[in-house]
């Protein structure tokens, strides 16, 4: 199981240990974003910190309707007290937790500051 809080701005907000290829690990606060369906996505600074590997460039469609690129990297996510790997997409933003990164769990939130998120097991 996976909790968070609701901050202030009423988002959904959890602690993620991410990892690179060298072994080198981070720790950061990312959205859960369920209108992403993608894995993650990491401040340009974080995926050079954590020198992740470039796998390709991705494009997308923002919720204005504009299109844009990007770069998106493999990483590890400790996730529920396992490693998963995905793909991160680089965007100068807070990180966001994507639908794949949450498939296979239930996203459970008592939307209020300060309010509980839970993310567990089906």
């Amino acid at each position: 199981m996976i909790e968070g809080r609701v901050s202030a701005a009423y988002e959904a907000v959890v602690r993620l240990t991410i990892q690179g290829p060298a072994g080198a690990a981070r720790e950061i606060e990312a959205v859960i974003d369920t209108g992403f369906n993608g894995f993650l996505t990491l401040p340009p600074e974080v995926v050079e910190e954590l020198s992740l590997p470039l796998e390709g460039i991705g494009r997308a469609t923002l919720g204005d309707g504009s299109e844009t690129t990007f770069p998106f990297y493999d990483v590890g996510v400790l996730w529920d007290g396992q490693m998963r790997y995905g793909l991160a997409d680089a965007a100068a933003t807070t990180p966001l937790v994507g639908m794949s990164l949450l498939r296979g769990y239930e996203l459970h939130i008592a939307v209020e500051p300060g309010g509980r998120v839970v993310v567990e097991s089906r």
